[in-house]
Formats: structure tokens, C-alpha cells, sequence
């Protein structure tokens, strides 16, 4: 006959000793995914990404340089903060990187559906990289965070184009400075 108390007792014990010497702490199943997620990245050429603490997967900055558009030659960082209910829930994704674009406002906030209503579960990492990387390719002025960028993207390409050249280079486009940001 099993003697199932007694291996009750045992596990019972190996928990108890375990969390007395503190010397494994569980993974959370944010940590888990995340895990996952950056096992499988697929990072297209443009894009790379750091981690200031290796120890910590849930801070991580991603550096995307366009090679082609209205925002090429210019290297932009966003910080990516993935919460505990994550994949629940979507990182939160700033851009830190000052940018005239019709999608990111002057505080970093990013406009992209799948960050908002639009996630799910099913996401990864992989997704958010790939529309982020699509906003610069196509800007969408549909949906804008910065109305001034966005009508001007609707109204007159050029002169759009030009002030994203500006704000690139560094420089002021309307009130606003922007700092270089050209590779």
C-alpha cells in the first residue's frame, strides 16, 4: 500500500525548506510568457532590442531604425513594462525617443490598436514589434495622437516629410524641439 501521508509529509517538508533558504523564487506566469515570447522573437533587421538588467525580462528597451519611408536613418527606442497580468493584458509601450509622427504623441504614448482594444492573449511580443515597425513604414493619421502631424500627413506630404526631416536632425517643428535622432 501507497503510504500517501507520508509523501504528503515529504513534499510538505522539501516546500518548507525551500522557502526558508529563499533559494528559489517561482517564475509568474508574466515571467513565463515573456520567457517564451523572447525565445521566439524574430527581430527583423531594423530592429533590436536591450536589456538594462538581464536579470529582469519584463524591462527592455526595443531600437527600431527604418531603412525606408518618411523616418529613415533614424534610430528610436521604446521601453517596453510588461505587467503581472501579462499576457492578459499588453505591455506598456512608450517611445522615448522625441518624434513627429502622427501615432506617438510628444509624451512617448503610442497609438496601436493591439496595445489597446485590440489585444489579446494569442499576441506576442513578435506582434508588437512588427507594428511598431509598421508605423513608421505607414504612419496612420486615421487614428492620430499628434492631430497637428496627422492633418498635415492628410493635407500636404511634403511639407510633412520635411518637418519629420527637421525633427530628426534636431530642431523645432512648430513649438515643439526635438532631439537628433539620426543614426
Amino acid at each position: 500500500m501507497i503510504k500517501l501521508f507520508s509523501l504528503k509529509q515529504q513534499k510538505k517538508d522539501e516546500e518548507g525548506s525551500t522557502r526558508a533558504g529563499g533559494s528559489q523564487k517561482k517564475a509568474s506566469a508574466a515571467q513565463l510568457r515573456i520567457t517564451k515570447d523572447l525565445n521566439e522573437l524574430n527581430l527583423p533587421k531594423t530592429c533590436t532590442t536591450e536589456f538594462p538588467d538581464p536579470d529582469d525580462l519584463l524591462n527592455f528597451k526595443l531600437i527600431i531604425c527604418p531603412d525606408e519611408g518618411f523616418y529613415r536613418g533614424g534610430r528610436f527606442v521604446f521601453s517596453f513594462k510588461v505587467g503581472p497580468n501579462y499576457p492578459h493584458e499588453p505591455p506598456k509601450v512608450k517611445c522615448e525617443t522625441s518624434v513627429y509622427h502622427p501615432n506617438i504623441d510628444l509624451e512617448g504614448n503610442v497609438c496601436l490598436n493591439i496595445l489597446r482594444e485590440d489585444w489579446k492573449p494569442v499576441l506576442t511580443v513578435n506582434s508588437i514589434v512588427y507594428g511598431l515597425q509598421y508605423l513608421f513604414l505607414e504612419p496612420n493619421p486615421e487614428d492620430p495622437l499628434n492631430k497637428e502631424a496627422a492633418d498635415e500627413l492628410q493635407s500636404n506630404r511634403r511639407l510633412f516629410e520635411q518637418h519629420v526631416q527637421r525633427a530628426m536632425r534636431g530642431g523645432y517643428v512648430g513649438t515643439s524641439y526635438f532631439e537628433r535622432c539620426l543614426k
